[in-house]
């Protein structure tokens, strides 16, 4: 059992409360998550590329990062330091190279992009959200994911969102039965989960639909016919926000809608604190269907 939130901004004027009301969502969501959490932001865009890392012992790992960057790349590059995690302002096509760097250095790479950043460690909702300054966050759109393990141990890389390409994330509510296979499929083709976790399998599975030139209702309604199990799964890209479930639909889901946001919560309760809830379309996302939005 796991908490999912969500929330896709049609308009620009809440884009300031973003971070705000998805800390609400994901608080709401405490009791079907309590080992991790995390938040992706889909915010202001970058001229080059946005890279989040994260090291438990940042004090350290992070000291000189930011020139010894700068002395690899021979362009500048900016570091901002957020608890355990740090996002980096690199240079246009520097990405498979820094992530050489820091595989080398054993620093994580939570996710990169021109827009999105990931946050996410072990702890509460709450306290997750707190160390990270999760509310002063502005942005388009974002999801959020509290955990309850059980495919996996509790740990930051095993921690939802997963991110396995440029501005891509996903999250999870529920068990894949053939994630084994379908991570040797994925191999195969160049996407290779880097943890035991079978959310990121799916997350592989939906970048490599994406690479292949799906959209992504295309690639959300491939899970249907190619993962087997329980599940729920929200997904952000760069313009995009979509929803499916199996068909079978056992875990718990509800969307609404206004015209200014779509959101997403495992639980009504994550939709108290959003602006113009009592005049939202409320409705349960289908069995076996697709839903998603695009900017």
């Amino acid at each position: 059992m796991c908490g999912i939130v969500g929330l896709f901004l049609k308009k620009d004027d809440l884009r300031p409360q973003l971070g705000d009301l998805l800390t609400d969502m994901l608080i709401s969501m405490t009791d079907r998550g309590p080992d991790s959490a995390g938040i992706a932001i889909y915010g202001d865009e970058s001229q080059g590329l946005k890279m989040t890392i994260q090291s438990d012992t940042p004090e350290e790992t992070f000291k000189g990062l930011e020139d010894n960057l700068n002395a690899l790349l021979g362009a500048p590059v900016r570091m901002r330091v957020v608890d355990t995690h740090a996002v980096l302002s690199l240079p246009e096509g520097s990405e498979a190279e820094v992530r050489a760097y820091m595989a080398e250095k054993g620093i994580r790479v939570m996710g990169a992009g021109q827009s999105m950043e990931i946050f996410k460690e072990v702890g509460l909702p709450r306290d997750v959200a707190a160390r990270f300054g999760i509310r002063q966050m502005a942005g388009s759109h974002g999801i959020g994911h509290t955990r309850m393990a059980t495919e996996s141990a509790v740990t930051t890389l095993g921690a939802h969102p997963f991110s396995t390409d440029g501005d891509q994330c996903l999250v999870h509510n529920g068990s894949l039965s053939n994630h084994n296979r379908v991570r040797r499929e994925l191999a195969r083709k160049g996407f290779v989960p880097q943890t035991q976790n079978d959310t990121e399998v799916a997350a592989c599975y939906i970048s490599s639909r994406l690479a292949e030139g799906a959209n992504l209702g295309e690639a959300l309604e491939g899970t249907l016919a190619d993962l087997d199990g329980f599940f729920t799964f929200v997904v952000g890209t760069r313009n995009g926000f979509g929803v499916v479930r199996d068909p079978i639909a056992c875990k718990p889901a509800v969307m609404a809608e206004t015209d200014s946001y779509v959101a997403f919560g495992s639980e009504y309760r994550a939709f108290a604190n959003l602006p113009g809830i009592e005049n939202a379309r409320i409705w349960e996302p289908e069995p076996a269907t697709v839903y998603f939005w695009e900017r």
